[in-house]
């Protein structure tokens, strides 16, 4: 029989097979036995018989079979053996490993055989084809160079008795199962099946199949050693019956998913068959992804409990197969967790000296934050171990709130983190997602710390009062445990699923508007005001940090262009209205962006940037400074507002018309609560008209018309009641409003004068007016001892406690040049 279908049969699902010496299993080669069913051993030496250990094979009598011979001692056995035609003992090794095999290596139980010939194959090994003849017990070894030589004892096979007919019919079983098994394979079978109908030879049939059925070579030893034959005959049927079992099963799934396999099932299975080569080099490349986590874990600085956790998820990533979907959430989770700085600090930098310098280099102005930072240091110094405090630093946009974080971090030789929060609407983002959900990862936080690698960041929170909400959850509740000092040693993130400890991270939030950030989130922080810049630091800072940039940025050196203080001032003053400097960074850009192309295109140019030439470089000048309109009419004051971009002075004018009942008309895109206002002064005025005397009729005859210009601009907020009490209290006196004064403060149906906020941005506002007199409630002079006496200078502050002191300072005594004549 030489069909090429016994081979897929018979060395099927049975890899052993294939190892270093014995690779080679060709179709075995048979001897048709006739008459007596042992083989003819007559002359074999029973003492010193050269032994052939063989890895994986075991060879039974009447079966010849190829073997590949790769070790020097059983070629030179082979060699020896085949030119004095001498028989040799073949048996087989317990172990396939063992280069040089002894006595207790080897089974004891073999078969002499004859060696029919050698072959030299083309890649110079040789292959010699062996023909078994009887079973030998292996007594001892006697010589272990140049080859193995030891005593053996024959035995004979215990053959059934004649017309056994229970031996009949498990010979006839034993055809038909093969018979199914081959069928089930689907392999065309019929010169197959034609060959084992005709073996008539039951011993020679059984010792076939013993030697090439698909089982381990143990096993098929343990058929060996069975002396009967018709014991070896019921245990093969055995073997056969549970191979025809799993054939069977594996034929119906192959029936059932032939039609639906797809791509990604070859790809599976072209995975699994990489797995198994990789495992039979030495190693799988999952035991090497967890012995590489295991090596960065023995460096972690954890606690035990957190140990317990790592070792319980390693343990349960075991268990996982590599292909399955778990693994890899399981894989990343590990990872994740053994990336994360457990115990990991940066040293900070105890040199005030050193830190203050940072702080003044980077950021002009900005004193109160940089005090805190240097205090914050000083106590950390001192004592050694601190949590750290959460700072919140508020103002308008472009003050350098965000850019303060990355110099905090330079002082303190820090790692930098910075994440924006504006827009964020989904707990998770904070908190990260429970591995449960597909695609989970863990929250900002985590995340900050795995790209600082270290415990102790500063960590900017940036836009913190754009946080949004929605169904998925509230983030601005979530950021309570990252921001209040007692919790955040132990802080809970869903994916992480262990307690983490952020108290050593220096968190400072960036905020443009408190009016949005929830109560419970402003007590957890310390707040800070980063209020706007005055013309003259905007001036120096343009000087000092954003002409270099902008220079560098486009190219230029700084021979190309010079730009004066005088021009700097210009600029901030007639292209600029903010608190800020971001405006003012983008005119400077634009400017550079013009000499670049003019020193490129080699054109003349001025190097030094006049006042004269801005016009030329970034056109009409877009703003005009808010002046102070005089005081020749009744009726207009002059107050202060505080906008998103600053300070500004705003005017309150009132005017008088004859009417018939009582009238208050108000416009200028007035929001509620100034509207509300503006009726509290009415009904002020109304009820102390004798104060001011007043004639009370007049309000039956005469309408009021309050107005704020700049219609188009939304307008709100309390800080105009004392303003509005005065424009009326002028109309209806007709007497002139003191030059060069501005006033702001809330006012209560009683009169008195409460305190108002953004008191430093409606002063820078008043200095830029020309303003030398303000009017304020006396509870807001706390807020002007705060503020640096340069911001003061030229400004007269008069603090009252009711709306009487107002009218008194405020209202000259002289009447405007043409008064309404009021009957």
């Amino acid at each position: 029989m030489t069909s090429k279908y016994m081979k897929n049969f018979f060395n099927d699902n049975n890899p052993l097979e294939d190892t270093e010496e014995n690779a080679t299993t060709i179709m075995p080669i048979f001897t048709e036995i006739e008459g007596n069913p042992d083989m003819e051993c007559s002359g074999v030496a029973k003492t010193d018989l050269p032994i052939l250990p063989l890895r994986n094979m075991v060879m039974y009598p009447g079966v010849a079979l190829p073997v590949s011979v790769g070790r020097p001692k059983s070629l030179q056995l082979v060699k020896e053996a085949y030119e004095k035609k001498r028989l040799i003992g073949v048996t087989c090794q317990k172990e396939m490993s063992i280069d040089n095999p002894e006595y207790e290596d080897l089974y004891d139980i073999g078969t002499v055989a004859e060696i029919v010939k050698i072959l030299e194959m083309p890649d110079s090994s040789s292959t010699v084809i062996l023909q078994g003849k009887k079973r030998f017990h292996l007594d001892n070894l006697t010589t272990l160079d140049p080859y193995l030589k030891g005593n053996i004892t024959l035995l004979e096979d215990e053959l059934p008795v004649e017309n056994d007919k229970e031996f009949e019919a498990l010979i006839s079983a034993i055809k038909e199962l093969t018979f199914k098994i081959l069928k089930t394979l689907g392999e065309p079978t019929r010169e197959l099946s034609f060959a084992l109908r005709n073996i008539d030879n039951s011993y020679y049939l059984i010792n076939f199949l013993c030697s090439n059925i698909p089982i381990v070579a143990q096993q098929k030893q343990e058929l060996l050693n069975i002396g009967s034959l018709k014991q070896r005959a019921f245990s093969l049927y055995a073997s056969l019956s549970k191979e025809a079992q799993l054939i069977q099963i594996k034929a119906d799934i192959q029936s059932k998913t032939r039609e639906d396999i797809n791509q990604q099932q070859r790809e599976h299975f072209l995975q699994q068959q990489i797995k198994t080569i990789q495992d039979e080099l030495g190693g799988s490349v999952q035991e090497q992804d967890i012995l590489e986590l295991r090596e960065k874990a023995a460096n972690k600085k954890w606690d035990e409990k957190v140990g317990a956790v790592f070792e319980k998820e390693v343990k349960k990533l075991e268990r996982l197969h590599p292909q399955s979907p778990d693994f890899s959430v399981q894989y990343n989770y590990l990872e994740t967790f053994v990336d994360l700085p457990w115990g990991e600090y940066t040293k900070d930098n105890f040199n005030l000296k050193h830190a203050q310098k940072q702080l003044d280099k980077d950021h002009y102005g900005l004193e109160k934050v940089k005090e805190r930072i240097i205090e914050h240091l000083a106590v950390l110094k001192l004592r050694g171990d601190l949590k750290s405090p959460i700072i919140c630093l508020y103002g308008p946009p472009g003050v350098g709130k965000t850019s303060l974080g990355k110099s905090i971090a330079e002082a303190l030789k820090r790692k930098y983190i910075r994440i924006s929060l504006g827009g964020l609407h989904d707990e998770a983002e904070i908190r990260g997602h429970r591995r449960t959900y597909i695609g989970a990862m863990p929250g900002r936080i985590i995340q900050g710390l795995l790209k600082a690698g270290s415990s102790n960041p500063v960590f900017v929170l940036d836009e913190i009062d754009k946080i949004g909400n929605d169904f998925k959850g509230d983030p601005a509740s979530a950021l309570l445990e990252v921001l209040d000092p007692e919790q955040n040693n132990a802080f809970h993130d869903n994916y992480l699923d262990v307690d983490y400890d952020l108290s050593k991270i220096l968190f400072i939030a960036t905020a443009n508007n408190l009016n949005t950030v929830s109560q419970p989130l402003l007590d957890r922080m310390e707040l800070i005001d980063v209020s706007g810049y005055i013309q003259e630091e905007k001036v120096e800072i343009a000087r000092r940090h954003l002409v270099p940039k902008q220079l560098e940025n486009h190219g230029l050196n700084k021979d190309d262009i010079d730009i004066p203080k005088k021009t700097l001032d210009a600029i901030v003053e007639s292209y600029t209205r903010e608190s800020g400097v971001r405006e003012l960074d983008k005119k400077i850009a634009k400017i550079m962006r013009k000499v670049a192309r003019k020193k490129a295109s080699e054109e003349e140019y001025p190097h030094t940037l006049t006042v004269a030439d801005l016009h030329d470089y970034l056109g009409v000048a877009e703003y005009n400074r808010d002046k102070y309109e005089g005081n020749e009419y009744a009726g207009v004051v002059t107050g202060l507002a505080w906008t998103a971009v600053g300070g500004e002075i705003l005017f309150v004018e009132s005017s008088l018309s004859k009417s018939k009942g009582e009238k208050l008309t108000l416009t200028g895109n007035l929001g509620d609560v100034m509207k509300e206002s503006a009726v509290i002064a009415m009904q002020f005025v109304k009820s102390h008209a004798y104060m001011l005397n007043i004639n009370e009729e007049l309000f039956d005859k005469w309408s009021v018309h309050i107005h704020v210009p700049e219609g188009a601009i939304p307008k709100d907020g309390p800080s105009a009641g004392i303003t509005m009490v005065t424009s009326i209290a002028s109309s209806f006196t007709q007497r002139k409003v003191r030059p060069n004064l501005a006033m702001t403060g809330e006012i209560t149906l009683r009169g008195r004068v409460l305190p108002v906020g953004g008191i430093k941005e409606k002063i820078l506002a008043a200095k830029r007016a020309n303003i030398k007199d303000i009017i304020l409630s006396i509870e807001n002079k706390k807020d002007i001892e705060e503020i640096r006496e340069s911001y003061l200078k030229g400004l007269t502050f008069h603090y009252v406690r009711d709306i009487k002191e107002v009218l008194d300072f405020a209202l000259l005594d002289e009447q405007v040049k043409h008064p309404i004549k009021l009957d």
